[in-house]
């Protein structure tokens, strides 16, 4: 399947990072409306050009066209290419508005065309074990997701650059918003795992307007969300998103008969702890409940519950990008490709992908929708 990437900025250093895992993808070439950006990222990776989008939107040879242009762009730059007849993958979310968003998922089933949208997370290793080991808690009745970035703010963002040589994009991120930015990652978690959500109740705020020099006249978006999501399957679960908390990117599952945790949804590797009630309480967490007590004492860094489960060693044979994003980004796109050639429906497309946005769009906006907030989409 021939690709074509629109966007070099910081983000798709770690597509190009990922590719080489998927050799069944052919990058046809790259654009952007940067040419200085555009020459500095071609030169580094060796690839080909586009003079325009018109001309990604010509080449013929082209099946996917990913979008990784800034969010504001996503919904303009996608209708043009699924109305070109290109199968699409967008970065997150699909559009910044939800009727936005429905209009290019609809058009893409009028065209019998795959409109998916990252992130590609659900698709990881720790995904999968997790999956596979869901049935040892019983049935999963609350959940906590947490997506916390740290306090990036106050580090020193103006100096960040990819691989590549381009700049993080701190101004505009802080304008877009943490939620809008991350909220995807666990989203796409809890979705894949427990179906569509029914409703949520949410709270939005921005908390941290002087972001530094640099911000004073810059328009920020929320900086912090909570919001409570109710399934179709009876799963509640709770997830925060925020850019000041320290860094926690922690899923935890609670069922009848155990729990999970995942240490880190950005890790493809996560480490994954198992905890029933039919093996008990593991020896290290025992001893740290006694120091406790010991103590008189709560102890902060005392082990996760659980054992830790083990991957198959196939699972370790991925080239993956620096910490802190241990992220497959193009096995997003690899399985769509797959998806396509083989006529077989995509779970990170369509209907789906709309209900991420919309969930995503509903924590953001929280402060201006009726609470709770009962989702227009499903799947």
């Amino acid at each position: 399947m021939k690709i074509a990437i629109v966007g070099t900025g910081f983000v798709a250093d770690y597509y190009m990072t990922t590719l080489p895992n998927h050799p069944q993808l052919v990058l046809g070439g790259v654009y952007d409306r940067d040419p200085l950006r555009l020459k500095q990222f071609a030169d580094y990776y060796k690839v080909a050009t586009y003079p325009d989008f018109e001309a990604v939107l010509a080449d013929g040879e082209v099946g996917i066209v990913v979008n990784l242009t800034t969010p504001e762009n996503h919904y303009s730059l996608s209708k043009q290419a699924l109305e070109a007849g290109k199968h699409v993958y967008c970065e997150k979310p699909l559009a910044m508005r939800y009727e936005e968003a429905a209009e290019l998922v609809a058009i893409a089933e009028r065209q019998d065309l795959v409109l998916a949208s990252a992130p590609a997370i659900a698709l990881s290793a720790a995904h999968r074990l997790v999956d596979t080991t869901l049935g040892s808690i019983g049935k999963p009745r609350l959940v906590y997701a947490e997506m916390e970035d740290g306090p990036v703010f106050r580090a020193n963002w103006q100096e960040w650059r990819s691989v590549s040589g381009a700049r993080w994009p701190g101004l505009h991120e802080f304008e877009v918003g943490c939620t809008l930015e991350h909220a995807g990652y666990a989203l796409s978690w809890l979705v894949s795992l427990f179906g569509a959500v029914e409703s949520l109740s949410a709270l939005s705020a921005l908390t941290f307007p002087n972001k530094g020099p640099g911000t004073e006249t810059t328009t920020m978006a929320p900086d912090f969300s909570v919001g409570c999501l109710m399934f179709r399957s009876g799963v509640i679960a709770r997830l925060t998103c925020g850019l000041a908390a320290p860094r926690d990117r922690s899923l935890t599952i609670l069922g009848d008969k155990g729990s999970l945790i995942v240490g880190d949804l950005w890790d493809h590797h996560s480490p994954v702890y198992l905890e029933t009630a039919a093996e008990g309480r593991t020896l290290r967490t025992k001893l740290a409940e006694q120091l406790e007590a010991h103590l008189q004492r709560f102890l902060s860094g005392k082990p996760l519950p659980g054992r830790k489960l083990a991957y198959e060693r196939s699972a370790r044979l991925v080239k993956l990008p620096a910490y802190p994003s241990q992220i497959d980004f193009a096995g997003g796109i690899a399985a769509q490709a797959g998806a396509i050639e083989k006529g077989m429906p995509l779970f990170s497309s369509g209907k789906v992908a709309l209900h991420i946005t919309e969930l995503a769009l509903a924590l953001n906006n929280a402060g201006s929708l009726p609470q709770p907030y009962r989702l227009q989409s499903t799947f």
